[in-house]
């Protein structure tokens, strides 16, 4: 556990916090513009390797931002290993939930698709010299193999 530190040297900490924090914002924001296009004109990261390179470091980048301002601006960093762990754990399963709910929220969408494809499809009209309900024996079977 860290020592007791003075006022000053607390708020030269939070400063230092608060500057790291912008700066790692504005290199977010500088390739959020560059991967839409903005920046530089014709250059988009919208398919292939470059868009999920950008994904990865949004996703990269808000994590690490998330991880400092819990561990330091809210003091997990000096609480004993037990708090940390009951804190992150239900953090993570929260994370985990949302990913099952979009993934299953996507599931119930195409599926909501397939049954829409399927209500429009047109059902092919009876044969004129065959009934209504006609029902095929096994002679019918047997002649058409």
């Amino acid at each position: 556990m860290a020592g007791h530190q003075t006022y000053e040297e607390q708020k030269a900490l939070v400063f230092k916090g608060l500057m790291l924090l912008g700066a790692i914002t504005i290199v977010e924001v500088v390739i959020a513009l560059l991967a839409k296009g903005h920046l530089i004109h014709g250059v988009k990261f919208t398919e292939g390797f470059g868009h999920y390179l950008y994904m990865l470091l949004m996703i990269g980048f808000s994590l690490y931002k998330a991880y400092f301002i819990i561990f330091f601006f809210m003091h997990m960093a000096y609480e004993v290993r037990g708090l940390a762990l009951s804190v992150l754990l239900p953090t993570a399963l929260l994370v985990w939930a949302i990913i099952a709910f979009f993934q299953e929220g996507n599931s119930w969408g195409n599926r909501r698709e397939l049954i829409k494809e399927k209500n429009e499809e047109r059902v092919k009209p009876v044969p004129a010299g065959q009934p209504q309900g006609y029902i095929l024996s096994k002679d019918d079977f047997r002649n058409k193999i």
